[in-house]
């Protein structure tokens, strides 16, 4: 794990666009099916947006028909962290960048095999590396 990312939070408006500062640091979710990486088959590795952390690999990339690109596990076990999210009715699982704490998205037990999970990600969390993996 790479040393942790902390930035004011007038560093954070700098670094990133304003749909990046309100999904990686105030937790927004962008609309479905407006994303970049929605329908993207392409192989590398998903960073962070915010701080260029390795998350996700492509292998583990599919399509779920939610409007977000998912996968079913991290690129490796301290990549994200999980944390409880009590904003809705039914409380969730959110999914944080493990290096710099951005919000990337959600975690659903609804996934497929091996791990029966769906990692829900924010397109604009993250950064595909076509060079990586």
């Amino acid at each position: 794990m790479d040393e942790k990312v902390t930035l004011t939070d007038d560093e954070w408006r700098q670094r990133l666009t304003p749909e990046q500062y309100a999904v990686l640091r105030k937790a927004s979710t962008e609309r479905a099916f407006t994303g970049q990486y929605v329908h993207v088959d392409d192989r590398g590795v998903y960073r962070c947006a915010g701080c260029g952390a390795e998350l996700f690999s492509s292998d583990t990339k599919f399509n779920s028909g939610t409007g977000w690109p998912s996968f079913y596990a991290p690129l490796n076990d301290g990549a994200v962290e999980e944390h409880r999210d009590w904003s809705m009715l039914i409380p969730r699982t959110e999914i944080r960048c493990a290096r710099c704490g951005g919000h990337l998205g959600h975690v659903f037990p609804d996934g497929p095999e091996p791990t029966g999970q769906r990692y829900c990600m924010n397109s604009c969390a993250l950064k595909l590396d076509k060079s990586a993996g």
